[in-house]
């Protein structure tokens, strides 16, 4: 079969990625918080799974697509993700949904970079970073039409929208096998694979330049600390929302439309936020953007706590909304802030180091949220909100530190 081009391809996959993945998300939590039956301790600890198994496998998984093939390495990917979803939606336990948080995990791990490698290798650079901004659209597209897709599905049952997704995600991998090119590959040579010896390089050379920038600590810090509250959120507020409020039944249909609509509506307020940020918000400054997330910070805060008091389900709605917003608003501009405090030469390593600290911070809060949680979910998420509060002076922090290495970006 002829395959086609590299560039339609990708973004192809970008929107049928998130129409799918989308529909998944819509019913997950809600279905392991009350088909499953999970507890807050098991909720927190199938995220902390996943956390731990991306954080072992990123590397290894690596290997194969540098070494190997990328398009191997996304089909494999793929492939492995859509068996657990499968697993997940067939099997309503404990034990079976760890298991298919594992395969996701490890599913992602192959497609992770990988997918992004091998549209610049087929493309060229300049070329695939205009297509990675072209895609967001595709992105945003494809998961709000998943949600809507979610919604009648899940209305004959919880677990189709899991299921249907699933079979699809494990149909891109065939999809692939069978359209996707790969002309530009070269395999990387053994020494510049990256194995673990090379990541304790990179990790060492990012020590060295956190140690030199007293800003660069105060700005993992802030990211470590963005880890650490959102396992206890992302994996308990539905269940607290289900077991504390009397869920409407829209249309006449079960909770999966209320859900899908919650997080339908997140997004398009967030999309919207997003721009005005966007068009507002001068991201050449770094202090102009530390200040947004000073504010953003302590919005999502407020979000998280008044979420976990709320007294009527509209006042958890509007949070939840707060929520998403910020995290969604803030998210891209912690990505501008690290990076405009980085040297070219450092500049990939700290940002893998960024990204490494958010993932520990979940993995290291994710049992303490658990535990929390077997005394109160509401106590669990108010911590959560706890959690995030020392992001606040560490922001300062790292702005001032900025500004006195950085005197002339100051207004």
């Amino acid at each position: 079969m002829q395959k086609l081009p590299a560039y339609p391809l990708y973004l192809a996959l970008t929107f049928c990625n998130a129409l799918f993945f989308s529909m998944i998300f819509v019913v997950a939590s809600y279905y392991e918080a009350t088909v499953a039956g999970l507890t807050g301790l098991q909720l927190v600890l199938v995220g902390t799974t996943l956390e731990v198994v991306i954080l072992l496998f990123e590397v290894p998984t690596g290997i194969v697509a540098d070494a190997y093939s990328r398009r191997l390495s996304v089909i494999i990917g793929y492939a492995i993700m859509g068996l657990g979803f499968v697993i997940e939606g067939l099997f309503p336990y404990f034990g079976t949904i760890l298991l298919a948080s594992s395969l996701w995990g490890l599913g992602f791990t192959f497609t992770s970079g990988a997918t992004q490698a091998w549209l610049s290798d087929e493309i060229g650079e300049d070329n695939a970073n205009r297509a990675f901004l072209r895609a967001n659209q595709f992105d945003l597209a494809g998961a709000l039409l998943g949600m809507l897709i979610a919604i009648p599905l899940g209305n004959i049952a919880v677990n189709l929208p899991i299921l249907a997704g699933g079979l699809c995600v494990a149909l891109i991998a065939v999809a692939l096998a069978l359209l996707m090119p790969e002309t530009g590959f070269a395999p990387v040579l053994p020494e510049n694979r990256n194995t673990w010896q090379h990541m304790g390089d990179i990790f060492r050379k990012g020590l060295a330049a956190v140690r030199q920038r007293p800003a660069l600590m105060a700005v993992l810090g802030v990211g470590l600390i963005y880890g650490l509250y959102s396992e206890g959120w992302d994996r308990l507020w539905v269940k607290y929302l289900v077991d504390t409020f009397q869920i409407p039944h829209i249309f006449g249909m079960n909770d999966v439309a209320f859900f899908g609509l919650l997080r339908a509506g997140g997004m398009l307020l967030s999309i919207l936020v997003t721009r005005q940020v966007e068009k507002r918000l001068d991201a050449a400054h770094a202090p102009s953007i530390a200040k947004a997330m000073f504010w953003l910070t302590g919005l999502l805060a407020l979000g998280i706590f008044s979420f976990a008091f709320a007294p009527v389900l509209a006042m958890a709605v509007a949070a939840v909304w707060l929520v998403s917003i910020t995290r969604n608003v803030l998210s891209p501009l912690y990505d501008a802030w690290v990076n405009q405090r980085l040297d070219s030469d450092t500049r990939a390593t700290v940002v893998s180091m960024s990204g490494q600290v958010d993932a520990i911070g979940q993995i290291a809060s994710g049992p303490l949220a658990g535990l929390v949680s077997l005394w109160s979910v509401q106590a669990a998420i108010a911590f959560a909100s706890l959690l995030i509060t020392p992001a606040l002076p560490l922001i300062r922090r790292a702005n001032r530190l900025h500004q006195q290495h950085n005197p002339l970006n100051e207004p």
